[in-house]
């Protein structure tokens, strides 16, 4: 970072990407970057002082961003290869490096608290974050999700050694990373378009957990086919819901609270209560407060952190709860985080009809999963199939969500439409407990689907 002075980013508006922009701009460096379309989030980065523009064309790149000698440029793998900038940059002889590589440098000047895993990682993180955030420790963090608790997914601390880091598997990116603590939450196959093989993505974990420093620390849940290769002078624990080194115990669930007692080597912590209440955060809290302990954070700092957290934007995200009616989006977008979050919102809503408006994520893993994917949506009362929300991949001849919808369980109302029609569809009918999965643009209609059901 020697003799940087600008830093540009090519896809400034992702949620990972956005936290290294706020970073850049507390450090005084002028920055700036393209992104396809606006949005809330790069709205509030210009607000910030990022200088940004939504055409791909190198004219607009800043005149402070043009000298390579003391320009950073940072891409996001989503970007397509033959992006304009991009190749404006290469050309230019930029030096130019992926998020994950950018991450990586800063574990290695800090000590990286690091959440790996298919699915639960940004949860994980963020309470990991607000642990230590809340605790005389503190930390920097990068996050994958908005925290509700900041309206961000960037924490700063001066002070702190600390940062903590959501650690994405997606094309290796966690290789770069050097860890001095790590979660590793799932190995559930998935990203197979880049993998090709499950031993393959199990292979990359392997490789990841070879990366944690002497003196760190592995927090694996237990039961995962991973096989690990530490380092010598890195501590191994495992944890689950109830058994591990790290577990809960006379756990509570009744009246909207989740409590239970938290089973540690490094101490106890008896009587936590969950902030957000639905049970996949049992383990998820179990994992964070592992770390928040590792990294020094005292018990009652914890106990009172974990209850005042208050979520991640699409994580198990209320819009609206009350007696008539229940609205909530969530980001599963792969068949075991779709069967978490239905049997979670299961056991707190018990009785009550749960209706799911499901929007499959990547032609490809519809390809790989459908199967699965019908499995998990099979624990709904009622199924709502979208189109499949493509981000970065060209449709595959033959795969659709109807693939999904035929293998519904018999018995099971289901239906396919266009996402557009979902605020009609809400207003004509009525629905007790509505969830809206998946990592697609679903979600953005969720304010209005309140309004409607608020009204009724």
């Amino acid at each position: 970072m020697q003799g940087i002075q600008s830093i540009y980013f090519v896809g400034a508006g992702g949620i990972g990407m956005s936290a290294l922009v706020r970073y850049f701009l507390s450090q005084g460096l002028c920055v700036a970057g393209y992104d396809r379309t606006p949005t809330p989030l790069t709205a509030e980065l210009e607000k910030e002082g990022a200088m940004l523009h939504f055409e791909d064309d190198p004219a607009l790149i800043p005149d402070a961003c043009r000298r390579p000698e003391t320009t950073l440029v940072v891409f996001t793998p989503a970007i397509p290869a033959d992006h304009r900038e991009l190749a404006f940059f290469r050309e230019g002889g930029f030096e130019i490096k992926k998020r994950a590589e950018v991450l990586g440098m800063l574990t290695k000047q800090m000590k990286g608290l690091c959440v790996a895993g298919t699915h639960g990682k940004t949860t994980t993180s963020s309470m990991t974050a607000h642990l230590l955030h809340e605790s005389h420790v503190g930390c920097n963090a990068f996050l994958g999700g908005i925290v509700k608790n900041y309206g961000t997914n960037y924490l700063f601390s001066k002070e702190s050694p600390f940062v903590v880091i959501e650690a994405d598997e997606f094309d290796r990116s966690f290789h770069h990373l050097r860890p001095f603590a790590t979660v590793i939450t799932a190995t559930d196959a998935d990203h197979l378009d880049i993998y090709g093989t499950e031993e393959a993505y199990l292979e990359s974990f392997a490789h990841y957990t070879s990366l944690i420093q002497p003196g760190g620390a592995l927090i694996v849940h237990r039961g995962l086919k991973m096989k690990e290769r530490l380092q010598e002078g890195v501590t191994r624990y495992d944890y689950a819901r109830t058994e591990g080194d790290f577990h809960a115990e006379n756990i509570r669930i009744g009246g909207g609270r989740i409590l239970f007692d938290f089973i540690s080597p490094l101490g106890n912590i008896p009587e936590v209560e969950l902030g957000v209440p639905v049970s996949i955060n049992i383990e998820n809290g179990i994992a964070a407060m592992a770390l928040a302990q590792l990294a020094g954070a005292e018990a009652d700092e914890i106990r009172k952190a974990m209850k005042s957290f208050g979520g991640v934007v699409r994580r198990f995200d209320f819009a609206l709860k009350d007696e008539r009616h229940v609205l909530l989006s969530d980001y599963a977008h792969h068949p075991a985080e779709l069967e978490q979050s239905i049997r979670s919102i299961r056991e707190v809503f018990n009785g009550r009809r749960i209706t799911g408006i499901f929007q499959p994520h990547l032609y490809t893993r519809t390809r790989d999963f459908f199967k699965d994917f019908a499995a998990s949506l099979s624990l709904l009362d009622e199924v709502i199939l979208t189109e499949i929300y493509p981000a970065r991949e060209l449709p595959i001849p033959g795969v659709t969500s109807q693939l999904i919808l035929d293998e519904i369980k018999p018995g099971i109302p289901k239906r396919l439409i266009k996402k557009e029609e979902l605020p009609s569809l809400v207003e004509k009918e009525d629905f007790d407990v509505l969830m809206v999965l998946g990592a697609g643009d679903a979600d953005n209609f969720v304010p209005q689907l309140k309004e409607i059901l608020s009204k009724k």
